[in-house]
């Protein structure tokens, strides 16, 4: 099987990384719009090899993975699954609700299959939670309460194009939770400030941001985010049941100190950042994603369900920015 790589920063030299080391790839295309960067990479990992344009590498692949920035994503998946090519996709494959329902309309139309690159669903942990949901082993679901925090915020520069904390940090938590739930969501509340750095501030963002969201059932779920934890990067989704309590993401690395005697003390090896804390997510997303080009897997993230986390971001801004509660219709 040949793969296709478009973007190779960090994230796309990181799925190229993950890739070349499967079994049944027998090479990684690698492409990137900025002349000379895909060469360089290939050169720095073997099993790959660069192309010089989108149309060389998806004239050559089985499948392809975009990792290039937000704003080309429309116009590079629409030449994908003109091809043909089956295709993960970073998220967000748009940037905006309109652009995104348009595009998934051209995807459902091709029949090609488009995966969604959130990668907490391929994460074991988080996966064998939902498994657990589904089978009915936690009962009837009360609470659903996430934890996402950066170590360190990201480069300044990148904040007036992030989309805002919750489209770029919170997005992850508002496809998981919804995906692990299993309703649809009614109600949105949320809340930021800023206490990192002014940067977020001049960005017109904020760097600490709660969520609040109600499911049809009634349920409720709490998702809170920052950009800055001086123990490590922090990720876990804890779900409490008439049947069971359950956690994903609390390790002998994760970054929290008990007060408790015996109680869990953060290590020198705390996760540093995303790409370590769900390093096996990562890889499984990679072997997934071949076997869905292969037609032995049913497409674990689909483009339909992208939609819901972008529609609850933009609610969340919403009511930060108006104080109220949102109502979601037809989610």
């Amino acid at each position: 099987m040949r793969i296709g790589v478009a973007g190779v920063g960090r994230i796309g030299t990181m799925h190229a990384t993950n890739l070349a080391a499967l079994d049944r790839v027998d090479e990684v295309l690698l492409f990137d719009p900025v002349p000379g960067r895909a060469a360089q990479a290939s050169a720095d990992l073997a099993g790959t090899k660069a192309v010089d344009d989108l149309d060389s590498l998806l004239g050559n692949v089985d499948g392809v993975l975009l990792a290039t920035p937000t704003n080309t994503h429309p116009e590079m998946l629409r030449a994908a699954i003109a091809q043909g090519v089956p295709t993960l996709c970073e998220k967000p494959i748009a940037s905006d609700v309109a652009e995104m329902a348009a595009l998934i309309a051209d995807v459902e139309k091709s029949g090609v299959e488009v995966l969604v690159g959130f990668q907490r669903r391929f994460d074991p942990a988080v996966y064998e939670l939902h498994r657990r949901i589904r089978a009915g082993e936690v009962g009837d679901i009360y609470l659903v309460r996430a934890v996402g925090n950066d170590a360190n915020p990201p480069d300044f520069s990148y904040l007036p194009a992030s989309g805002g904390i919750f489209r770029d940090l919170l997005i992850h938590d508002l496809d998981c939770v919804p995906w692990l739930v299993g309703q649809p969501v009614v109600e949105v509340y949320a809340s930021g400030s800023v206490l990192v750095h002014q940067a977020f501030a001049d960005a017109d963002d904020v760097d600490n941001a709660v969520v609040m969201l109600k499911f049809e059932g009634g349920a409720h779920a709490t998702l809170a985010g920052g950009r800055h934890d001086p123990v490590g990067y922090d990720h876990r989704i804890e779900v409490l049941g008439s049947k069971d309590s359950l956690v994903a993401g609390v390790d002998a690395r994760t970054p929290l100190n008990s007060l408790e005697p015996g109680g869990h003390v953060a290590g020198p090896d705390a996760y540093p950042g995303f790409p370590e804390r769900f390093h096996r997510a990562y890889v499984n997303e990679m072997n997934l994603f071949t076997q869905v080009i292969k037609g032995e897997v049913a497409n674990p993230s689909p483009a339909r369900e992208s939609l819901i986390s972008l529609r609850l971001a933009e609610a969340c801004e919403q009511s930060r920015r108006s104080g109220a509660p949102v109502r979601i219709e037809g989610n």
